[in-house]
């Protein structure tokens, strides 16, 4: 009898988790949907956090929960989504720059692709921590903080970047589902950050 409730319960534990990363890859999809606009990655991103955050909390949500979070979320969002393309392709003017063989070139093109993988972090902390009527900018100045000071919890996140990007450059199609991961893994960072 005992033997039989450890085996239920393991296999509850299992069917749980399972659910939880299936949500991720549908997020994933809604995410990259949502994500059409070009500029709405951000709040893309900050809608699929919070669909994933209600559903670890048992809090319920679904499609209809994501698209009200979404259009909450783009009306300041779309500004940051337009940031972020400007800083992108300012740091790819850099590594041109660099590539031009502009004295003190590659130093500069290096600085700037480090700025640009912090902007991202700092931009996927912001998103996970996102609730409706709260300011971007102050998300992103405190998203910024914790950047540096969770190192490693940022480091996560990088690593979470480059599986998207390998996982799209050997399958194009497995980079859709795998952004939801990546949201995951932004609100178990700052899940992480807040219990320490």
């Amino acid at each position: 009898m005992a033997e039989a409730r450890v085996k239920a319960r393991r296999e509850s534990v299992f069917a749980e988790r399972f659910a939880v990363f299936a949500e991720c890859l549908l997020t994933g999809v809604w995410i990259a949907v949502a994500s059409l606009g070009v500029v709405t990655y951000p709040a893309a991103f900050a809608a699929g956090a919070r669909h994933l955050r209600r559903r670890t909390a048992h809090e319920g949500g679904g499609r209809r929960e994501f698209v009200a979070d979404f259009r909450a979320a783009v009306r300041r969002g779309w500004l940051v989504g337009v940031a972020g393309w400007a800083a992108a392709i300012a740091v790819w003017v850099d590594v041109q720059a660099a590539r031009a063989g502009i004295p003190g070139g590659p130093f500069v093109g290096a600085v700037g692709l480090c700025a640009l993988i912090g902007v991202v972090v700092a931009g996927l902390r912001a998103a996970a921590v996102w609730t409706p009527g709260a300011s971007w900018r102050a998300l992103l100045a405190a998203a910024g903080r914790r950047t540096l000071r969770d190192p490693a919890g940022s480091f996560l996140l990088v690593g979470g970047l480059v599986v998207v990007a390998c996982s799209g450059w050997f399958i194009p199609p497995l980079a859709v589902p795998v952004l939801g991961a990546v949201a995951a893994a932004a609100v178990a960072v700052e899940e992480r950050y807040r219990h320490r």
